[in-house]
């Protein structure tokens, strides 16, 4: 079976390297991000709010740091805002209505509003526009979501016909476009809600259980599935209705191994890998 090593991409410095990792992402232009705390969370009990700092590591290697003020999230999602803040969502929530679960920080990490997108936050990445996409996993079937940064609803999947919608696995939001592969059916979704004549489009695929997916054109990758197959790559392509395989292989760490445990992001045709200890993003680049 073919393997395929994903490319360094961005480093945390070493200098950060005595901090917890709480979470980390990629955002829609390329930047890794890394939201860091002294010291790990305790298990169990009320999160008391806390001080963190995002390291940002830009493509051409610049670095900057953002310091967040009152953090309240003890298994945050991370990703910034084209105004150059960031947007913090814990991913559990004590209620739906819990009005605290995303904060939102202004470019000098002061948090500007609240609100709740629902319980049991998969996957959060912010588009190139500022919107908030939201995919939940199977504690909370709301499906797919996309939210203002005041917390106004502006998308929802209701009604919008995706085949076994019930579980987000696999979400990538490049420009304002989002590509979706939910579990129970696992289709590939595409979602423009900016195109009135047809906001959703939908493929049959025949790949189950992938965490990540990338498109490049009329081609498409899915990284991961059940079991022996956690780190697959599966190809294909789109025809007209369903997505047809061309080959399957292995996507692995660049020194040769699997990745173990990791974090993943989809972003239009790439995949970026985080491993443990999380201090190296790589990157698998469909369209290279």
């Amino acid at each position: 079976m073919q393997k395929t090593a994903l490319v360094p991409y961005a480093h945390l410095p070493r200098a950060h390297h005595d901090h917890h990792v709480l979470t980390s992402t990629v955002d829609v232009s390329g930047t890794a991000h890394w939201l860091l705390t002294e010291r790990a969370p305790q298990p169990g009990g009320d999160v008391q709010p806390s001080d963190a700092l995002v390291v940002s590591v830009h493509p051409d290697g610049n670095v900057e740091l953002t310091e967040l003020s009152a953090v309240r999230a003890r298994w945050p999602h991370l990703d910034r805002l084209p105004d150059g803040g960031f947007v913090v969502a814990a991913s559990r929530a004590s209620r739906h209505e819990d009005a605290n679960q995303v904060q939102v920080f202004d470019m000098l990490g002061r948090e500007t509003s609240s609100f709740s997108v629902g319980d049991a936050i998969e996957h959060l990445l912010v588009d190139e526009a500022g919107h908030i996409w939201v995919g939940h996993f199977d504690e909370n079937p709301a499906g797919i979501r996309r939210w203002s940064t005041t917390g106004r609803l502006t998308w929802t999947s209701d009604g919008a016909r995706i085949p076994g919608l019930f579980d987000c696995y696999a979400l990538n939001v490049s420009g304002t476009t989002a590509w979706a592969c939910p579990y129970t059916d696992f289709p590939l979704v595409e979602i423009r809600p900016e195109r009135p004549d047809r906001p959703v489009r939908v493929w049959a695929n025949r790949v189950r259980g992938a965490k990540a997916v990338a498109v490049h054109g009329e081609r498409v990758a899915f990284y991961g599935g059940y079991r022996e197959e956690r780190d697959r790559l599966a190809h294909g392509e789109l025809t007209e209705t369903s997505v047809e395989p061309t080959d399957i292989g292995l996507l692995t760490l660049p020194e040769g191994p699997a990745p173990g445990r990791r974090w993943v992001v989809g972003r239009g045709s790439r995949i970026y890998v985080l491993a443990e200890p999380y201090t190296v993003w790589g990157v698998f680049d469909l369209s290279g």
